[in-house]
């Protein structure tokens, strides 16, 4: 699986991420959690190899990540960018084909089985009925949809996704981290997921980090990690902490202008 160690991210002379280690593991969801600056993307670059870290080190199953190409990278890890880089105008077919130019022959030609796969996904995700719209053509929502079954179509075994619920509804939103959480439990794979959507983090994530100035401030449990003194650190906000009704998981939300009494604190 994918860890870091003890990695460091330079921009000039701010260091965007100082010291911080993350370890994955099979069928478990990681939601990297914190302020806008906090330094969430820049770890999801240097996981994936596109940012190398200025100290500390990241591996793949065991090895330096820097010694692998690209193209067997690909087959490992997926990544979910918060925007989709269009330069060309395509299908979604074509575009969730994509996915699978790591396991495509020295021609280059989709095999049948690459079909196979970018179709499933495409009836996973909802997106079957789009298959020959162009990219360009789909909103924001859709076209989030379709970076992911993308990813999916990898069938890599780590997921690295930033932002993945952007521009969608509450309806797809849930749909969308069902299929990660599905994937990492049918599949034994592992993602690690960047978001500002706390309550969903809490919901499907089996670990929680909270990132701050580049330094993380705690990782663990949500139920360990989301507390009302940990998250106004993180936020410089007042939360309130307690319990979801149906899941039992933490639910947070922002209390303006009052602060709740001792008795209103829930988990936190």
């Amino acid at each position: 699986m994918l860890e870091a160690r003890n990695i460091t991210v330079n921009y000039g002379t701010r260091k965007a991420v100082a010291n911080v280690s993350l370890s994955t593991k099979s069928g478990e969801v990681i939601a990297i959690i914190g302020p806008n600056g906090a330094g969430k993307s820049t770890l999801l670059r240097a996981l994936n190899g596109s940012v190398v870290p200025a100290g500390g080190e990241v591996l793949l199953d065991g090895n330096p990540l820097r010694g692998y190409a690209r193209r067997v990278i690909a087959r490992h890890i997926a990544v979910v960018a918060q925007e989709a880089e269009l330069r060309f105008p395509v299908t979604v077919m074509e575009f969730v084909i994509g996915g699978r130019y790591a396991w495509s022959s020295a021609w280059g030609w989709e095999s049948e089985q690459d079909v196979e796969v970018a179709r499933a996904i495409l009836r996973e995700t909802e997106l079957d009925e789009f298959a020959a719209r162009l990219m360009n053509e789909m909103s924001g929502g859709e076209r989030q949809r379709a970076v992911l079954a993308r990813a999916l179509a990898t069938e890599a075994k780590v997921f690295l996704l930033d932002e993945p619920t952007a521009n969608l509804d509450l309806a797809h939103q849930a749909t969308m981290l069902r299929l990660v959480r599905s994937r990492c439990d049918d599949r034994k794979s592992a993602a690690v997921v960047v978001t500002h959507d706390i309550n969903l983090a809490a919901e499907f994530a089996d670990r929680v980090m909270l990132l701050k100035d580049g330094q993380m401030i705690a990782t663990g449990a949500s139920r360990e990690v989301l507390t009302q003194e940990l998250l106004r650190r993180v936020f410089d906000l007042q939360v309130l902490v307690d319990a979801h009704p149906v899941t039992g998981a933490p639910r947070i939300t922002p209390v303006h202008g009052v602060v709740p009494s001792p008795s209103g604190r829930g988990l936190g």
